[in-house]
């Protein structure tokens, strides 16, 4: 069967990796979380205290890392790798998500990351998370989700992803956080959060983990008999 690109855009927290992953475990594809790329990108930076602000610094950076995933054995988990290490965990840490929006709106930092996406998916047969999937990276995907939530929904789904690694954080300063992101990535200039003109809009407020697979799922499977269709 002719494998496709799946597009599953959105804001945090809406439930866009974890459906995405189960989606990639149904279908046999692979997955690629591009959030965390820039997430990992984010905290070589801060370990290596480069500022935001210093392009040469950041453009060298970009050069001399190396981000990739490597599958846990034991989890069935992709998880993202640093020159070669493991750093899952600290990506997800509050600290890198109160930055990783300004570092994911610069442009070189961008460019570099979504060379890197599209040559991951360049056999298709992907699922493929994150901001601007389906209105940059893969343009031509065949199916694209634009997933959406209330911010206290998202707020309380990231509260509970956070103390499961034992980090504590108030939903208020989650909603703040959630909010600032949300402005910094629908506005910023290069490839901004926005539902591409064909993607179906998912809104999870109300919504079941499985509810959500099963809705892309439907999507897949159409798009998969339309191709037929037409050979």
């Amino acid at each position: 069967m002719q494998k496709i690109v799946i597009a599953i855009d959105g804001y945090s927290s809406c439930g866009k990796s974890t459906t995405a992953k189960a989606v990639a475990a149904e279908l046999g594809y692979a997955y690629i979380d591009t959030g965390a790329m820039y997430r990992g990108v984010t905290l070589y930076l801060l370990e290596n205290g480069i500022a935001f602000d210093d392009l040469p610094r950041i453009e060298q950076a970009l050069h001399e890392m190396q981000v990739s995933f490597k599958r846990n054995r034991q989890t069935g988990r992709n998880e993202l790798c640093l020159d070669g290490k493991v750093r899952e965990d600290e990506i997800r840490q509050m600290r890198i998500s109160n930055s990783v929006s300004e570092v994911s709106g610069l442009p070189l930092v961008r460019h570099a990351m979504v060379r890197q996406q599209q040559q991951m998916a360049r056999r298709r047969g992907v699922v493929m998370d994150g901001r601007d999937i389906g209105t940059t990276v893969f343009p031509d995907a065949e199916v694209k989700v634009f997933m959406t939530a209330e911010v206290l929904t998202r707020a309380l789904r990231r509260q509970e992803e956070l103390a499961t690694k034992n980090e504590h954080v108030p939903v208020e300063d989650i909603v703040d956080n959630l909010q600032k992101r949300d402005h910094l990535d629908s506005t910023r200039t290069e490839s901004p959060l926005r539902r591409a003109s064909d993607a179906v809009l998912l809104d999870t407020t109300h919504m079941m983990i499985d509810e959500q697979v099963d809705f892309v799922l439907e999507r897949v499977s159409a798009a998969l008999f339309s191709r037929a269709a037409k050979v």
